[in-house]
């Protein structure tokens, strides 16, 4: 298997190097740059190594979190700490942040609820720095009061 695997990573690095020296040079208008066939081909590469990286790491990770039912646990209460998270950052945005008739004029077409969204990503961000300092200051107060 493995060495299948280092087979198909030498014909996907050789495929991409010519595909390299085929690029539009920078003389080429970007649309045309972006609609040449290396460049489509490159894209396709990417998207197809990025796709089996995915799948490798959910497959692996479920593999190892099902075999160990107290690791299991561990992430389903992580997992519900967060939608809990998510769900505080939700009820405390009030999408009236911002006046929809002002995002109006300025030519930016939004609702209410478009607001309210924005609004929970926003909180959701804050709160999860907030957690990370604290997790990270209470773990250094740990050490420190143990020694």
């Amino acid at each position: 298997m493995n060495r299948i695997v280092k087979i198909v990573l030498a014909v996907v690095g050789v495929v991409a190097a010519i595909m390299w020296y085929q690029l539009p040079s920078r003389d080429v208008p970007v649309a045309e740059a972006a609609q040449s066939g290396p460049m489509n081909i490159m894209f396709t590469l990417t998207y197809a190594l990025l796709a089996v990286a995915v799948l490798a790491s959910l497959f692996f990770t479920l593999k190892n979190l099902f075999a160990n039912p107290k690791s299991l646990k561990k992430s389903l209460l992580v997992i519900g700490a967060f939608l809990a998270v998510v769900l505080l950052s939700y009820l405390i945005s009030s999408g009236s942040d911002v006046s929809i008739e002002e995002m109006a004029n300025r030519g930016v077409a939004t609702t209410e609820s478009t607001i309210k969204n924005i609004g929970t990503g926003l909180n959701l961000f804050f709160l999860l720095v907030v957690i990370a300092i604290g997790s990270m200051a209470w773990g250094g107060l740990r050490k420190m009061t143990n020694k």
